[in-house]
Formats: structure tokens, C-alpha cells, sequence
């Protein structure tokens, strides 16, 4: 046992010795004898805990506490992750997954098939949406109580591996059995390009990962070829994502050479990204939609835009995450994300917000905080310091840093945009429960009689009978209005939320946002802004 320890703690140090080869750290002075005579304490500790401890311990999970105890009296974006986390966030970022390709849902313990993939490996075998898969290699998932996790580890899995379903469909009877071959699904980024007005195209993208660069200038272009002269980025909750990827569609946006960010850090050299003048959107007018949400690459590309006085940003303080980690994979596929740089807008803003190292819980409270102090719905709440005001490059505009980047118009947060009884009524899952119910009882239906999109939006109408279905449900758990007037005012938000609801099941996630951004105040403010 002792030599498989000192054989994982050599490895261990061999790859930490080529991160500081990677990293530039070799060429300053490093004292090995006392990293090594660190290394020997800990690997004490190690061994003595697990030989002579009273009870029973896992010496795997005694060094992934102790790397995570280590990391937590750092900054508070420098973690560890195990080989599954870390492989579940290489996914959403590399743009795929291998798996059978269906959007789903589940439905009274019972999963419902929203949309197969486009072309994916479902599709091919005729699995269409409605469908109620019931069981997975001959073992049931429906009506047995399986968490959400564990019927998407038995769906997923290596390419060209095959899964046995068992479907049930709507007007079948019995379970009809299809065998799917897994394949790698891809992973979309994008979720919507459509035309606001007949000028002004949107886009939404949910996180910068490897293929969004692609996507951006795929809907790009399809906006284009509709007409489209003014452009509407929206950011809103967009976490972040690959800083190449932020550099690659920044650069859509800047002429050639103009810088996007630049890093610095204590041992790594530092770095500045210049833009490659892409041909994505170089003329047009553009407006940023950033909430309190945006984070890290979506704050790279919102702070370029705003510093070269390339577009108008909307919205809320963003996030404030500027930090660079560094990925080092260790043997045996975890991860530890070593934060190494931080992050500087054009005009020598950090994007990073004050932390106190070691301090999560506040840092983690700061959101919280910002409500609690008003920040989100009165901007006369923030005061900035003359040494937190920046230029910008171009036309010497009036900028702010100390964490985030701050709206050139501020939208305030409408807590009052939604009811109670509403929150409630969504939060409990009655919501997309309702919707769920009324699509699989009415798909075809629904499929027949709107196959425009266009006339669905200007047309189609949320079922009164629907409605009182969602408060009936309601009724059954105790969640009932406080008056009248409350009800009466849950009502259009429940229709309009359920029509979006429809549209996304009918079509996809752009007929989804084209409703629910109808009187979205940040959207309506962006068209106002650009069409002046």
C-alpha cells in the first residue's frame, strides 16, 4: 500500500513539474527542497491517517479533501474536480456528448420525448415527440421512481454502442421496442437568432464553448439573409465559457487589431488577445444585454464592445468574474482549475469584483447583496470612486471598473414583473407540468393546425381551460391566490408563458424567446436605443 502511494504521489509531482514547465514557473526561483519537504509532510499525513486511524478511511478521498482544502483558502474560482464532473464540463464545452440524441422530459414519473435531435440517432430510427420511452435495455425507468441522472446514465454512452427502448406512442398499442446506435450529439450554445422587427435581428447565446463561434456566425448569416441591419446581442445569464472562443467572436465585432483583453498574473507572461477582424458583424449597430448573471467571457466580449464604443450595453452590473484558470489534468482524469491571471477590459478595467481569499460564503452572497442594497433596481444605489473611472478608447466616454461591467443604461429588475401566486405556481413545476400535459394530448392537433410560425404568434391563444387545469392543481397543494386581483393579474402571465412553452415544443427555443421577449423591458429598450 505504501509503494501504490509514493507511486501516486510521484505521479502527482510529475505532473504538477510539467504545469510549472508549461506555465513559464521554471525559469523563476523555485526552492524544490522545501516543495519537496512539503510533499513528504503531506504524504506522512496521508499514510499515518490511513494505517493507524481508529476507523476505516479512503485514501482517495483524504487527497481530494486535501486538495480541496487547499484551493479553498485561495480565490474563489480555483477548484478541483472529479474524473465524472470533469468530464460532464468538458461536454458542455467541447460541444458534445455521445448519447441516443432527445430532448425530454419527465412527466409524472414517466419520460416524454420533446424533440429528437435533428438527424441524431433517435431521429434515424423513427423515434418521434410525444413518445414516452418506458424502459432501457429491458429495464423499466417509467412509474419506478428513477432520479433524472440516473435514466440519462443509462441513455448515454460510448459512440457506436446500442440501447434497447421501450416506447409507447400515442394511438399504438403496446410497447414498441427500437434499437438505437449512440452517437456523438452535439451541443448547442445558441439559444436563438431571430428578427425582433424587420431591421433588428437577435441573438442568444447561453455560454462560449468550442463550436460557438460556428453557431454565432451561422445565425449571423441567416439574420442577414432576412433583412437584418441592426443586431441585439443578449448576454443575460450567459456564464462564461472558452477564452479563446470569447476572443474568436469578439473579434466578429472589432476591426483588425484592436485589442479585446489583455491578462496578467504573478508567474505567467502576460498576454493580449487583438482582434482578427472577422466578418460577422464589423458595421452594423449592436446592443449588449447583460444581467447580474453574466460572467467572465460574456463580460470579455461586453467590456470590448463598450470600450471601443462599438455598440450600447443594456442592462444590470454584470457578475464580475475576471479571473483566468488554468486547467491541469491530473492522472486520473480529475481536474484542478488553478487560478493563474486575471482579466482587463481594453481600457485596463478588472472585470473581477473584490473577494477575501478563503472567503466563499460571502463572495457567494454578493448577488444577495447587491438586491439587499438596492443595486438591482435603483442605479442611483452605486457610487463609483474617481479611481474606478475609465475612458474609453474612442470617443473618452466615461466607463466604470472595480468588478463587472456596468450598463451604459440600466434596466432595473421588475420584482414585481411576476406574481406570487405565479412564482409559486412555477417553482412547484405546475407550469411545465401543464404544458407537458396539454402537448401530449394535443400535438398532432396543434402540428396540423399551425404550421407558420408567424400566424401561431399572431394568432394562437392559451386554452382559458388550461388555465384553470394549472389552478386546480394549485388548489391541491394549498397554492391558491390571495384575492381576486391577484388571480386576474396571474392570468396573462401564465398565457403568455404557456404560448412561448407551445411554440418551443412546436418549433425550438427561437419561437420560444420571439414570445416571451414580446414586452421583455431590456429587449424594448435595445430597439428603442437602436433605432435612434
Amino acid at each position: 500500500m505504501k509503494r501504490l502511494f509514493q507511486l501516486s504521489i510521484l505521479s502527482l509531482v510529475f505532473s504538477f513539474s510539467h504545469f510549472l514547465v508549461s506555465s513559464s514557473l521554471a525559469q523563476q526561483q523555485v526552492d524544490m527542497s522545501h516543495i519537496d519537504a512539503a510533499m513528504r509532510k503531506l504524504s506522512m499525513a496521508t499514510v499515518l491517517t490511513n494505517l493507524y486511524y481508529v476507523d476505516s478511511v479512503s485514501i482517495d478521498r483524504q487527497v481530494e479533501d486535501a486538495i480541496n482544502g487547499m484551493l479553498s483558502k485561495l480565490d474563489p474560482h480555483s477548484q478541483y474536480s472529479n474524473a465524472k464532473d470533469t468530464k460532464r464540463m468538458n461536454e458542455s464545452l467541447e460541444g458534445s456528448f455521445e448519447g441516443i440524441g432527445v430532448q425530454f422530459n419527465i412527466l409524472e414519473d414517466t419520460l416524454i420525448v420533446i424533440q429528437p435531435v435533428s438527424k441524431g440517432p433517435s431521429e434515424k430510427v423513427g423515434i418521434l415527440a410525444g413518445d414516452r420511452i418506458v424502459s432501457v435495455n429491458d429495464t423499466a425507468i417509467a412509474g419506478v421512481k428513477m432520479s433524472r441522472e440516473e435514466i440519462m446514465s443509462r441513455l448515454r454512452g460510448p459512440k457506436g454502442t446500442k440501447v434497447r427502448l421501450g416506447v409507447v406512442r400515442d394511438g399504438v398499442r403496446g410497447v414498441s421496442n427500437f434499437t438505437v446506435t449512440r452517437d456523438k450529439i452535439p451541443v448547442s450554445t445558441l439559444d436563438a437568432a431571430y428578427m425582433v422587427t424587420p431591421e433588428i435581428g437577435l441573438i442568444r447565446f447561453s455560454s462560449f464553448g468550442q463550436t460557438t463561434l460556428d453557431e454565432v456566425m451561422d445565425a449571423l448569416n441567416r439574420l442577414k439573409e432576412k433583412g437584418m441591419k441592426k443586431l441585439i446581442v443578449d448576454l443575460q445569464q450567459n456564464g462564461g465559457g472558452l477564452l479563446g472562443a470569447a476572443a474568436d467572436i469578439t473579434s466578429q465585432f472589432l476591426p483588425k487589431g484592436d485589442t479585446i483583453v489583455y491578462t496578467r498574473g504573478r508567474s505567467v507572461p502576460a498576454q493580449v488577445f487583438l482582434s482578427n477582424g472577422g466578418q460577422g458583424w464589423q458595421e452594423g449597430k449592436v446592443a449588449v444585454l447583460i444581467d447580474e448573471y453574466s460572467a467572465s467571457a460574456a463580460e470579455i466580449l461586453t467590456g470590448a464592445i463598450q470600450d471601443h464604443d462599438r455598440g450600447i450595453v443594456i442592462g444590470r452590473r454584470s457578475f464580475g468574474k475576471g479571473l483566468v484558470q488554468r486547467p491541469v489534468e491530473l492522472p486520473d482524469g480529475s481536474m484542478i482549475r488553478l487560478t493563474v491571471a486575471r482579466y482587463y477590459t481594453p481600457s485596463g478595467r478588472s472585470i473581477q469584483k473584490p473577494y477575501t481569499k478563503g472567503d466563499k460564503d460571502s463572495y457567494s452572497h454578493d448577488l444577495i447583496n447587491r438586491y439587499n442594497n438596492g443595486e438591482l433596481t435603483n442605479a442611483d444605489s452605486i457610487h463609483f470612486p474617481d479611481s474606478l473611472k475609465y475612458k474609453t478608447r474612442k470617443l473618452g466616454r466615461t466607463v466604470y471598473g472595480g468588478g463587472g461591467i456596468m450598463p451604459d443604461f440600466f434596466i432595473p429588475l421588475d420584482t414585481m414583473r411576476y406574481t406570487r401566486f405565479y412564482r409559486e405556481l412555477s417553482a412547484k413545476g405546475m407550469v411545465i407540468n401543464g404544458n407537458l400535459r396539454h402537448m401530449d394530448k394535443n400535438r398532432k392537433r396543434l402540428t396540423k393546425q399551425w404550421p407558420d410560425f408567424e400566424q401561431f404568434k399572431a394568432q394562437y391563444e392559451t386554452p382559458d381551460d388550461l388555465i384553470e387545469q394549472i389552478f386546480k392543481e394549485g388548489e391541491k397543494q394549498k397554492i391558491t391566490p390571495k384575492d381576486d386581483e391577484e388571480r386576474e393579474k396571474t392570468i396573462p402571465q401564465l398565457k403568455l408563458m404557456l404560448k412561448a412553452l407551445t411554440a418551443r415544443d412546436l418549433w425550438d427555443m427561437s419561437e420560444y424567446f420571439s414570445i416571451i421577449y414580446e414586452n421583455d423591458p431590456m429587449v424594448m429598450k435595445a430597439v428603442e436605443l437602436l433605432n435612434n
